[in-house]
C-alpha cells in the first residue's frame, strides 16, 4: 500500500494543521485503512499490534465530530489498563492542541472515587478510562451516556482476558443504540466476534499485518536447564548487554516480584510491575523506568499494557509467551522507527511444543545461541543513569515543572542538561538527574523553595 498523507481527509482544518506542526505526515496503514471509514461514521473493527497508530486513528475519528459548545460526554473510550489509559488520554489531548476549551477526563480504577465525581460534576467532552471504574460510575448515576455519539474499545482482546466482560456490557446498556463503535484489538478471537456481532452495526473489518517492522530486531534464543538457571541466564545478558532500558517478561505475578527481588539483591537497578501493586507503587515504577533511573523492569503481560516508554533497548522473555501473538506483541517492544533493538528468549526441555509452534507462527528456524560465559557473573552491575528525586508537592499545590527546573539551576545549582524527565502528580513530583547531580539537586531542593515554600524532597532507592 502506498503512503498516504492526512491532508487526503475530510478532516477539521484546525486538526490537520495540529497534525503538521507535530511533523504527522503520513498514514501508518491502520490509519490509512480505517480513518476514512471511521470518519465516514461506520462501525470499524481494526485488528493491529501495538505500535501500528490505533490511537491516532480512532482519536482524529471522535476530535473530528466533536462539538466543543455542547459540553457532555460524547466519546467514550475503554481501556485495559490505567497505563495505556493515561497513555491515550495524553494522545488525544495532543491531537487536540488546535481545539480550544475541549475537556478530555481519565476515569480509573486505583484511583479516589470522590475528586472523580467532582469533575464529572464540570463536565467532559470526552471520557477514557477503566471498565471497571467506568461501570460504577455508570451505575451510581454520576457518568451520563445517554448523548454518546461514539464508544472505542481499545486492547478489546486484553479487556475480556482481565474479566471485563460484565462490565462492559454493563456500560453498553447504558449507551444510545445509535452510537458509532470502534473496535480495536491486536487478536480477534472468538470472544470478539462475539461482543462485535452484539454491540456493533454492520462493522467494516480491517486488518493490518505488524504494528511496525521487525527487521530492526535482533532475536536470541537460549535453552536452559531449569528456573534456577533462567535467572543467571539473565544476569548474564545484561552483564554483557548493558541495555539502558530492558523488559524482563514473566508469567505470573508472584514470579515477576521474585525475579526483580533476586535481581535488586544483585545489585541490578530492577523494579516490578504486575496487578498486586498499589497505585502508588504503580506510579513511583513506571515513573522510574521511563526516566531511566531503573534500566529493568520486570512485568506481566496484562500489567506492561500501555507502557509508553520511548526507546526500548532490549526485551527478555523470562519463559515462551503463551501463544506466538503474545511474543511477536513483547518483542516488537523494542526496535521501535529507526532505533536497534534485541530480545533474548529462554526455554527449557518441556518448553519443545511452544518452540515448534513459534518457529511456525515466525515462519523462521529457531537455532539456540551459546550464553554469555559465567565468568561474567563476577563483574559489577551497571547503574542506571539516572536517579530520582521525589518531592512532596504537585499539581494541586500549584508546583510546575518550571518551578522545580529553576529551584535546581538556580545558584550553586545543577546544569540544566543533568535534568531528566519530571512527572507530576496531583501531592508529589518525580525528577530524575544525572546520578552524579543527585547530591547536589537534593541538597539545593532541599535547602531552597519552591513557589516561595519548603518542600520534602528524598532521593528515591532501589
Amino acid at each position: 500500500m502506498s503512503q498516504a498523507n492526512f491532508s487526503q481527509l475530510s478532516l477539521n482544518p484546525s486538526l490537520l494543521q495540529n497534525l503538521e506542526d507535530m511533523g504527522y505526515a503520513n498514514m501508518t496503514p491502520i490509519q490509512q485503512q480505517s480513518l476514512p471509514l471511521v470518519l465516514a461514521g461506520k462501525d470499524v473493527i481494526a485488528q493491529g499490534k501495538t505500535g501500528s497508530g490505533k490511537t491516532a486513528a480512532f482519536s482524529l475519528g471522535l476530535l473530528n465530530q466533536l462539538d466543543v459548545k455542547r459540553f457532555y460526554v460524547q466519546s467514550l473510550v475503554l481501556c485495559p489498563t490505567r497505563e495505556l489509559a493515561d497513555q491515550v488520554a495524553k494522545e488525544i489531548r495532543k491531537l487536540a492542541r488546535a481545539i480550544h476549551n475541549i475537556k478530555v477526563l481519565t476515569l480509573c480504577g486505583g484511583m479516589p472515587f470522590g475528586p472523580q465525581i467532582g469533575s464529572l460534576e464540570h463536565g467532559a467532552h470526552i471520557i477514557v478510562g477503566t471498565p471497571g471504574r467506568i461501570e460504577e460510575h455508570v451505575r451510581k448515576g454520576t457518568l451520563q451516556l445517554d448523548r454518546l455519539t461514539t464508544l472505542v474499545l481499545d486492547e478489546a482482546d486484553r479487556m475480556l482476558e482481565m474479566g471485563f466482560q460484565d462490565a462492559l456490557d454493563a456500560i453498553i446498556e447504558h449507551t444510545p443504540k445509535d452510537r458509532q463503535t470502534l473496535l480495536f484489538s491486536a487478536t480477534y478471537p472468538e470472544q470478539i466476534q462475539a461482543i462485535a456481532q452484539r454491540v456493533m452495526q454492520q462493522p467494516e473489518m480491517v486488518k493490518v499485518e505488524g504494528g511496525h517492522d521487525h527487521s530492526n530486531i535482533k532475536q536470541h534464543f537460549y535453552k536452559v536447564q531449569d528456573n534456577k538457571q533462567r535467572l543467571v541466564a539473565v544476569k548474564l545478558l545484561l552483564l554483557k548487554h548493558k541495555p539502558e532500558s530492558t523488559v524482563v517478561f514473566c508469567s505470573t505475578k508472584r514470579e515477576t516480584q521474585e525475579v526483580c527481588d533476586e535481581l535488586v539483591q544483585a545489585g541490578f537497578a530492577a523494579v516490578a510491575l504486575h496487578g498486586d501493586l498499589e497505585q502508588k507503587q504503580r506510579d513511583q515504577t513506571l515513573v522510574r523506568f521511563a526516566n531511566k533511573s531503573a534500566s529493568i523492569l520486570v512485568a506481566t503481560d496484562v500489567a506492561a499494557r500501555g507502557l509508553d516508554v520511548d526507546a526500548l533497548d532490549c526485551v527478555i522473555n523470562y519463559q515462551i509467551a503463551r501463544d506466538p501473538e503474545v511474543h511477536v506483541h513483547r518483542v516488537g517492544r523494542t526496535g521501535r522507527g529507526e532505533n536497534k533493538g534485541q530480545a533474548f528468549t529462554l526455554h527449557v526441555d518441556n518448553e519443545s511444543y511452544k518452540m515448534a509452534v513459534l518457529a511456525e507462527y515466525l515462519d523462521m528456524q529457531i537455532e539456540n545461541d551459546i550464553l554469555p560465559p559465567f565468568s561474567l557473573l563476577d563483574k559489577t552491575p551497571y547503574k542506571a543513569n539516572m536517579v530520582t528525586l521525589q518531592i512532596d508537592g504537585g499539581k494541586k499545590q500549584k508546583v510546575r515543572p518550571g518551578d522545580i527546573v529553576g529551584a535546581l539551576t538556580g545558584d550553586n545549582g545543577i546544569a540544566f542538561k543533568q535534568i531528566g524527565k519530571i512527572d507530576m502528580f496531583d501531592n508529589c513530583a518525580y525528577v530524575a538527574v544525572e546520578r552524579d547531580a543527585a547530591k547536589p539537586a537534593l541538597k539545593k531542593i532541599s535547602e531552597g523553595k519552591l513557589k516561595g515554600r519548603s518542600f520534602r524532597v528524598r532521593r528515591i532507592r532501589g
